[in-house]
């Protein structure tokens, strides 16, 4: 059984998607269908490296030109930065699942739609979540816009809580409480227009994260004692964390 559900910077209502209309459009899906995508025979994957230049290039000044200027102008080498370096980790996606997911979501908002989808045979109709919804935004997300993310609130049917972070879409989420850094709003009434909602929230230092776990908490079970074997009896245990997958350094697809 589902206790509750947590989203975190995501997309169900996909009306306004920002910046990211730039990079996708009829013609570049329809592009992608007929090369990787599976029409007409073609199938393919979509490059992971592909993929992690379409989102440097969401935030230019940052991502590109910031390296050409400070790596390739001065010879400076760039600091290390661990969000950086794990955003870079990029991976492969499969040609049909990538076309798919740009067709029936950006282009044409159908997840919204009850019973438009079907997902393993099964119709997706997302008012029919009526569990407790923790629904989390980042202020500056480049690639979920904080009112997009909010519009969940009307979608889903429970008892949906929206708190809005700063920064952005992975900054924002990661926060460590620890380092007691950035803010948060919080209102637990819910307004008509994510506008409304900031206007009464309540501006609350440091990291999101300890407002999480106290609402999570509530649905909680039983605490019990930390497993000491790997798999079951179905899944049995197949190598050391945290595997070789991850390990692996993505490639050009082909």
């Amino acid at each position: 059984m589902v206790a509750s559900l947590t989203l975190l910077t995501t997309l169900l209502d996909f009306s306004d998607t920002g910046i990211l209309d730039v990079f996708i459009d009829e013609g570049m899906v329809k592009l992608r269908e007929s090369t990787i995508g599976g029409e007409g025979g073609h199938f393919g994957m979509m490059s992971g490296l592909e993929l992690g230049n379409t989102f440097s290039f969401l935030r230019p000044n940052d991502l590109v030109w910031n390296y050409v200027v400070e790596n390739y102008l001065k010879g400076n080498s760039p600091p290390p930065f661990d969000l950086l370096y794990w955003n870079g980790d990029s991976t492969n996606l499969p040609g049909p699942m990538y076309c798919w997911y740009l067709r029936h979501t950006y282009l044409q908002n159908e997840l919204i739609k009850p019973g438009k989808l079907t997902v393993c045979g099964e119709k997706v109709d997302l008012g029919k979540i009526t569990v407790p919804a923790y629904i989390y935004a980042s202020h500056d997300d480049h690639i979920v816009p904080w009112k997009s993310a909010y519009e969940s609130t009307h979608i889903l049917k429970g008892k949906n809580r929206f708190v809005l972070g700063a920064s952005g879409h992975i900054a924002g989420v990661i926060n460590p409480p620890a380092k007691n850094k950035r803010h948060y709003f919080e209102n637990n009434k819910l307004a008509k227009t994510a506008d409304e909602w900031l206007s009464a929230a309540k501006d609350i230092k440091g990291s999101w994260w300890p407002n999480y776990a106290q609402w999570l908490e509530q649905f909680g079970g039983k605490r019990i004692q930390a497993s000491k074997t790997f798999g079951n009896a179905r899944y049995k245990k197949l190598e050391a964390a945290p595997g070789k997958y991850v390990k692996e350094k993505v490639t050009a697809a082909t």
